[in-house]
């Protein structure tokens, strides 16, 4: 699931935000940490590690270019002193890093690709939304067994706001109808489509690419 997130996270760097302006929306809503800030926290060669295995496992998989510049420039992060931020000595205060907007923007022209003003609600939609899609899709295929199980995991063990419950919880909250509202968002040339068509996945209930319900093994 949080490939999926971070995933996210770096298309919304090629059209036009920033580390800082996602970190800050979706910290606004909750989460303990933004994914920029999470990374430079964990390390930003963990990632990297992942992606060069995916290229090879799946080379149709999609990622943002920009995190594989970043640690070619050796910002891995915290323990390098710089990732998607910049680091003082014995300072662990996440600085904007104009290093780091330089390369964004000169990625974002390679790709051809204008920048655009992209609102805190979209950052904050794109992100929890491919958490409740993967979700979904993890249910679908019976790797976890209750909706509810991927909630205890994110609010214990991915700072995911306690008092929205979960991502699949919250999806419940929200409503399928405005989790699906967001298919524009997630979707496109370098996106994959939200997952099934139903109601329930915070009750138990999920809904296959077919459209037909089953309910989560008990």
């Amino acid at each position: 699931m949080i490939e999926q997130y971070s995933r996210q996270a770096g298309f919304l760097l090629d059209e036009g935000a920033l580390p800082q302006q996602v970190d800050r929306a979706i910290e606004a809503f909750g989460f303990a940490m933004g994914p920029f800030r999470m990374g430079d926290l964990a390390g930003n060669d963990i990632g990297w590690a992942i992606r060069k295995r995916r290229a090879i496992e799946r080379p149709d998989f999609r990622y943002s270019k920009t995190a594989d510049l970043l640690c070619k420039k050796g910002r891995f992060g915290q323990k390098s002193g710089a990732g998607w931020y910049d680091y003082k000595s014995a300072d662990r205060t996440a600085y904007p890093s104009k290093q780091v907007e330089a390369l964004i923007l000169e990625q974002a022209q390679a790709l051809k690709m204008p920048r655009r003003t992209i609102s805190d609600e979209e950052i904050v939609g794109r992100l929890v939304y491919s958490l409740i899609n993967e979700g979904a899709k993890i249910l679908e295929e019976g790797i976890a067994a209750r909706a509810s199980d991927i909630d205890i995991v994110y609010l214990n063990g991915y700072g995911f706001p306690l008092w929205r419950g979960g991502p699949m919880l919250y999806a419940d909250t929200v409503g399928l109808s405005n989790v699906c509202a967001c298919h524009g968002w997630l979707c496109g040339a370098r996106r994959e489509p939200i997952s099934g068509s139903g109601a329930g996945m915070g009750a138990g209930v999920t809904v296959g690419p077919s459209g037909s319900k089953r309910r989560d093994v008990q």
